[in-house]
């Protein structure tokens, strides 16, 4: 046995969980970064919200970025203890199930589960924030200037784009893993390049973020409420670093790996995308100019003016690869929990949904469910572009909501003095020691603010009627409370590992 194979056995943990292994373990240490990093995705996220950031709060808004880190890097600590005890599939499913109730964890995957499918339809509509301004020819539907023309391109481009994550991760998870990294790499030197022109080409001082600039004058609550709204554009960027963890079952070295991972990702998109914001408003020519705070300007705009033709094209063309490759990551992730949540039989399904291929090694029906799935909803989009805003929105707190159906039953446990187990230290594996009290609690109460703060109604951002300005109520209602009437009708009678993937058979 080769000293891979070897780790990989000693090291995955399956035997502890009653599962038999099924799925391909040939992630290595830049694969599960990778993937942690294409799902933060610093060129998708930080390009396709600028525009409301900076609209909403103006240069200022950039202190969210540091705020939401120190909240989200809480989370990823907490996170990171349960990745070295728990390397299995579906991460926030399968850890909420180890600390708490069997609903709790239900509930955590389901959240998390629709969350990840909507977000992948989200993900893909930023091609059409970029690929037309390319190349003219990628506005396939009208010439742009229709009412419904950049909606329904958006679809187009998006339903292509799914089309390509379903067929590469039926292929299995080598050739996503090794597509993910190159895609990955890229993304960050491109991102890096980006912030060091945009650094050179600075024509004012840091002192444009701490001054209001008139922003936030007149609304409910003045500049506080305005930038509350503004740290929005930073909350929905900086999550999935769990990604690392949910590929645990196919990483090598998972324990040690996939924890250092976590950490890592959410660092480097942290610095990188950071700089990125910093220098594009201490480089915009004019910070007045409206097209800095329109969805069809925002960051690309500000890259746009300055930076020369050929090279602004060549960083479109990077954000177009990381756009391709954070959908690729959504996709994988979505589709371990998936399996995860099948294996036990906690999906309608379930058989079908857990089978893996045997040539491939990945779970197949999953990939194109979610795909076909997530292009259905993409129909959304035409004709009315706030609805699906609102939904999207919608996934955000879904995501923030089955985080905190993990650290809150983590902290429990810490209350009780059940955690951390005795065998993470004793194995030389990531634990937070006497730090993970404090930090437990800081991430359950950002993770509580931040879900409020992003579900709290406001016709600024949700748009009206009332059903949408309550939107967050409304769709999260009505996603949870129909998975949990399946739950209680059918579904908790049956979950339980299904015969062909338990250990042993």
């Amino acid at each position: 046995m080769n000293k891979h194979a070897e780790a990989a056995r000693t090291d995955s943990g399956m035997e502890h969980f009653g599962y038999k292994e099924s799925l391909d373990r040939g992630i290595g240490k830049f694969g599960s970064f990778a993937a942690g990093v294409s799902y933060i995705s610093i060129l998708t996220g930080t390009f396709q919200l600028f525009y409301f950031g900076f609209g909403t709060a103006g240069p200022a808004y950039l202190w969210s970025w540091p705020m939401v880190l120190v909240g989200q890097l809480a989370v990823a600590l907490c996170f990171m203890e349960l990745a070295a005890k728990y390397p299995i599939a579906g991460s926030v499913y399968n850890w909420s199930k180890q600390l708490g109730s069997r609903v709790i964890a239900w509930s955590a995957g389901w959240l998390m589960l629709t969350a990840s499918i909507v977000s992948l339809a989200a993900v893909v509509l930023a091609l059409q924030l970029n690929l037309p301004l390319i190349w003219h020819g990628f506005q396939i539907v009208g010439d742009g200037k229709g009412a419904y023309d950049f909606a329904t391109n958006a679809v187009v481009l998006g339903s292509a784009l799914i089309l390509f994550t379903t067929v590469i991760n039926a292929l299995g998870v080598r050739l996503m893993a090794m597509i993910n990294s190159a895609g990955v790499f890229i993304e960050l030197i491109a991102a890096c390049l980006i912030a060091i022109i945009l650094g050179l080409h600075a024509v004012r001082g840091p002192a444009v973020f701490f001054t209001t600039g008139g922003y936030g004058a007149g609304t409910s609550g003045g500049y506080l409420g305005a930038f509350l709204i503004a740290s929005l554009a930073s909350g929905y960027v900086m999550y999935g670093f769990d990604t690392a963890s949910s590929l645990g079952e196919e990483t090598v070295e998972p324990r040690r790996t996939a924890p250092k991972a976590i950490l890592r990702a959410i660092l480097a998109s942290f610095v990188i995308g950071g700089a990125i914001l910093v220098f594009a408003i201490l480089a915009a020519p004019n910070l007045r100019d409206p097209q800095i705070a329109s969805s069809g300007g925002g960051l690309q705009y500000i890259v746009e003016q300055v930076m020369w033709g050929p090279l602004g094209t060549l960083f479109l063309v990077c954000i177009v690869v990381a756009v391709s490759v954070c959908s690729l990551a959504v996709h994988t992730a979505a589709i371990r929990l998936t399996f995860a949540m099948a294996r036990d039989n906690a999906l309608p399904f379930g058989e079908k949904l857990a089978r893996v291929n045997a040539q491939t090694q990945t779970p197949i029906a999953p990939a194109v469910a979610i795909g076909v799935i997530a292009a259905l909803i993409l129909v959304i989009n035409i004709g009315q572009p706030k609805i699906f805003t609102v939904i999207t929105s919608i996934a955000v707190i879904m995501i923030y909501l089955a985080y905190l159906m993990v650290t809150v039953p983590l902290l429990l446990k810490r209350l009780r003095g059940q955690w951390p187990p005795a065998d993470l230290a004793a194995g030389g594996y990531f634990t937070m020691g006497a730090w993970g009290m404090p930090v437990n609690i800081l991430a359950v109460l950002w993770g509580a603010g931040m879900a409020l703060n992003l579900a709290w109604p406001r016709a600024a951002v949700y748009g009206t009627p009332w059903y949408n300005t309550w939107g967050a109520f409304v769709y999260t209602g009505v996603i949870l409370g129909a998975g949990l009437l399946w739950y209680a009708l059918k579904g908790h009678r049956h979950i339980g590992t299904l015969a062909s993937h338990q250990a042993g058979r």
